[in-house]
């Protein structure tokens, strides 16, 4: 297992990289720009709640025993004190541009800080835990929070919020929040594609569904506990992650492109989530739902294929992934 652990850290590293490295940065120069650096008065949300892997947690793994952390140089190297915070990526996460977008607060904190202070808690938190996923084998193989785990602290948060503003109040506070899911990454690259377990039993078709169950049951449980507003992102084009390419190109350090035995999982698989998400959509709209599916596929591809139609920003693509978002978010 510690063998296993250093390849995943090797993994986690490297894939940061390419998975925030545009949306954080672009988002970042999208709202310096000339648009308005608050959303409009139809977008607006009591708190921000986020739940998933790396591409959303600002430090949870810094309070448990697992190699999977962000909390040493060259992280966080981009705020103001260089301090990493735990955040795997230079600076904030994509969801605190978004918590910042929509005015609730510059960043979204780690539920596993034991410092927050009520007001802390009543705009939201972040439960997301590196090198998680879907599957609960992913969170095993790297001792990391599980994704029923994020939402048993979920359900703790409501309570620790319930003792202080009243129960009713809380339940009403969680219903006009947003949610974001942001995970399965790991689920292939890490777990599937690395370790022999799921392969074993498992087509790659079947794992998929597979996960997708998961994404439905996890899902589920946000329901039952309130949300009515949730954003769940699709997996990024894994053939083009470096590792990826480095560990399965036949010269991984001369031959760089995209691999599209990898990729082209990620889009059946982004086009069976946005499915089952528009059929949970519709079953449950009488009912107050808003549930989007945010499409990060194509935008990304959008850059890495044509990198110089846009400006080193790349607003266009990330626009678009913002127009997925702020579906949620409208009232």
């Amino acid at each position: 297992m510690e063998h296993l652990n250093k390849r995943f850290q090797v993994f986690l590293n490297i894939f940061l990289i390419y998975h925030l490295l545009w949306l954080i940065i672009s988002q970042a120069q999208a709202l310096k720009s000339s648009k308005p650096t608050r959303a409009p008065n139809n977008i607006t949300a009591s708190a921000i709640f986020v739940f998933g892997d790396s591409t959303s947690d600002p430090g949870n793994n810094n309070y448990i025993a697992t190699i999977f952390k962000g909390n040493f140089l060259p992280y966080g190297r981009d705020f103001a004190n260089r301090k990493p915070t735990g955040r795997f990526t230079n600076g904030r996460l994509s969801t605190d541009f978004i918590a910042s977008y929509v005015g609730l607060k510059e960043y979204v904190p780690p539920y596993l800080d034991p410092s927050l202070s009520t007001k802390e808690l009543m705009t939201g938190v972040s439960f997301a835990s590196a090198g998680t996923g879907f599957d609960p084998l992913t969170s095993k193989l790297s001792d990391v929070i599980p994704l029923e785990k994020q939402l048993e602290y979920f359900k703790e948060y409501k309570k620790r919020i319930g003792s202080e503003i009243g129960i009713q109040q809380a339940e009403d506070h969680v219903k006009k929040a947003v949610f974001i899911v942001s995970a399965g990454t790991n689920d292939f690259v890490v777990n599937y594609y690395t370790v022999p377990i799921r392969r074993k039993i498992y087509t790659v078709s079947s794992y998929e569904q597979f996960v997708i169950l998961h994404v439905q049951h996890f899902l589920q449980g946000l329901w039952a506990e309130g949300a009515r507003r949730i954003a769940v992102a699709g997996l990024p084009p894994m053939g083009c992650l470096p590792i990826v390419i480095t560990f399965n190109s036949a010269n991984g350090l001369k031959q760089r492109d995209c691999l599209d035995s990898y990729s082209s999982v990620a889009r059946i698989y982004n086009k069976i989530l946005q499915n089952e998400l528009q059929l949970m959509h519709h079953s449950l709209a009488s009912f107050g739902a808003k549930i989007s599916y945010v499409d990060i596929y194509e935008p990304l591809m959008q850059m890495i294929q044509g990198p110089k139609k846009f400006d080193l920003l790349v607003t266009v693509p990330v626009l678009r992934i913002l127009e997925d978002l702020f579906q949620i978010f409208e009232s």
